[in-house]
């Protein structure tokens, strides 16, 4: 099932009407995201590797509704993912300023921290899991990240 402007717009009616302040709805293939005053984003779960997929903006948004058009690029990637252990702020250096962990084309083994998880001020370090090199570095720095969201792309080497 995919929405349509209209759909995203009756949506957002609704919330508006409603006493709640956020929204998350996920559906087969969308995730959608409403907050009270703030933005709006949708975006596929499963963005296909050959085309990047936009979402639509509804013609008219309730005031007081900032409705960007997001632009969702596919990563296209060769590789194992290594996935977020938790839910929190992802960090690809160890402090601001400083290098990166990894970069693509980085040769990892199974210990190489490649990034950090910060949860309610704790740090938590993610290893790469496996050995191999980077392909592609999927989460921002400073991004908040979800359980089994897919940070960066590993070719597992043989």
């Amino acid at each position: 099932m995919s929405l349509s402007a209209a759909d995203i717009q009756e949506i957002m009616r609704l919330v508006e009407a409603s006493g709640f302040d956020e929204l998350l709805l996920e559906t087969a293939g969308t995730k959608l995201t409403l907050r009270r005053g703030g933005a709006i984003s949708a975006a596929p779960l499963a963005a296909p590797a050959a085309a990047p997929v936009a979402a639509a903006a509804p013609a008219q948004a309730p005031a007081g509704v900032v409705v960007p058009v997001p632009v969702v690029a596919a990563v296209v990637a060769d590789g194992t993912p290594v996935e977020s252990p938790m839910l929190g702020t992802f960090y690809r250096a160890p402090k601001p300023g400083a290098a990166a962990f990894v970069e693509v084309g980085s040769v990892v083994e199974a210990d190489t921290v490649i990034g950090i998880v910060e949860v309610m001020k704790l740090m938590n370090t993610v290893r790469a899991g496996l050995r191999g090199t980077v392909t592609a570095l999927v989460a921002r720095d400073g991004a908040l990240v979800e359980y089994g969201e897919t940070l960066i792309y590993v070719a597992v080497a043989e």
